[in-house]
């Protein structure tokens, strides 16, 4: 432990070959080599992004409830994108940020198989629904399957696919096939990287295939197709004024969504990869934790991209505040009162959504065709 300690006191070195640090019990204390400010600033995080995450995604879900016009198919998948987010903060985010405070996981191993299993499903969930918003909006502007209309029964399909798909293989860890076990600092509970045995080692890499190289490859495939018909539509319409707007708007979402999955996700894949094939590799456990806490700031950014920048939504959320500031003003008057909410509630209703921009486009150039 010494050889451990004086390494980190040097900070030069970021791999340990020492094994002292697997003789560490992280359910009963904390890791000697790694100081308590390292546990309390890894605590302070999870707080920030927790907090940020329950409240952007609260929001979506709230807004969705209010306002009538946004509970449209094109944005079923947008809230269950929100729904799972708030469910991997809920949970994994509230007892990461309790562990870290105490600096192990004080609260057993029931809680550590808790953890693991929540945050793997609702991440899941979560990756496979960027999968199907992408897919959806293949389908929505380029027609592949004719000229049927995307209904409600179609999002409730894919949603109930992504959950039951997303359960397949989160559950195998709590039945014997791999398992969930604590995270190399001790904090955090995750699928069982490090095991060289081949019943983790098969688990890994279907897991790593299913959960993140199938939808990373529906997320470019659906993206390349779009963004190669717009391109089509735009020679073929010749108005550039009117097309290219559009198209350059397509383009910059679509690069914005699959940086922000490449982001989140690839130091996730790329490490579980480097312990699986090299399970007797110590990395130092600050180092481990990095790409489990860039997975978990998804949760924040993704309802910024998906809803936020979503002109729809966005003006339901103004108006959201402002109808709420207004009924509070009025609630003593009560004829004036009822006309204004009558008025508010119209003027609410009047805010159509058509999911993300790019469908906007889309209703264009149908109507240009028409003409």
């Amino acid at each position: 432990m010494d050889g451990v300690r004086r390494e980190s006191e040097n900070g030069s070195s970021l791999i340990d070959t020492s094994s002292s640090l697997s003789s560490v019990d992280p359910f009963s204390q904390p890791l000697h080599s790694i100081e308590s400010w390292n546990f309390h600033l890894l605590s302070a995080l999870m707080f920030l992004v927790t907090s940020l995450s329950l409240f952007e995604n609260f929001t979506v879900i709230l807004i969705t409830v209010k306002f009538k016009q946004l509970r449209q198919p094109l944005n079923y998948v947008i809230v269950n994108l929100s729904v799972a987010d708030f469910l991997v903060s809920l949970v994994g985010g509230t007892i990461s940020f309790l562990t870290n405070l105490k600096g192990y996981f004080y609260m057993g191993h029931w809680a550590c198989v808790l953890e693991g299993f929540a945050v793997t499903f609702f991440g899941i969930v979560a990756l496979w629904s960027l999968a199907l918003l992408a897919f959806e909006r293949y389908v929505v502007i380029c027609r592949p399957l004719g000229n049927g209309h995307f209904t409600g029964k179609h999002a409730a399909l894919g949603i109930a696919f992504v959950w039951v798909f997303s359960l397949i293989w989160t559950i195998p860890p709590t039945m014997g096939w791999s398992s969930y076990t604590p995270s190399k600092i001790g904090t955090t509970c995750e699928p069982n990287w490090y095991s060289g045995e081949y019943n983790d080692h098969t688990f890994i890499i279907t897991f790593f295939t299913t959960c993140f190289i199938m939808p990373l490859l529906v997320i470019l495939v659906s993206y390349g197709k779009l963004m190669r018909k717009l391109r089509k539509v735009s020679d073929a319409q010749g108005r550039l004024g009117s097309v290219q707007k559009p198209e350059r708007q397509v383009a910059r979402m679509a690069v914005i969504m699959i940086l922000a999955f490449l982001i989140c996700w690839s130091p996730y894949a790329a490490f579980s990869i480097l312990v699986t094939t090299c399970p007797s590799i110590e990395l130092d456990p600050r180092l481990a934790a990095i790409p489990a806490f860039f997975s978990k700031t998804a949760t924040v950014y993704n309802p910024v991209i998906y809803v936020f920048m979503n002109k729809q939504f966005r003006k339901c959320l103004i108006q959201l505040f402002q109808c709420s500031g207004q009924e509070t003003a009025d609630t003593n008057m009560n004829q004036i009162s009822k006309r204004r909410v009558r008025t508010r509630t119209k003027m609410c209703g009047d805010v159509s959504t058509v999911a993300p921009g790019v469908i906007v486009f889309n209703q264009r150039n149908e109507e240009e065709r028409s003409s």
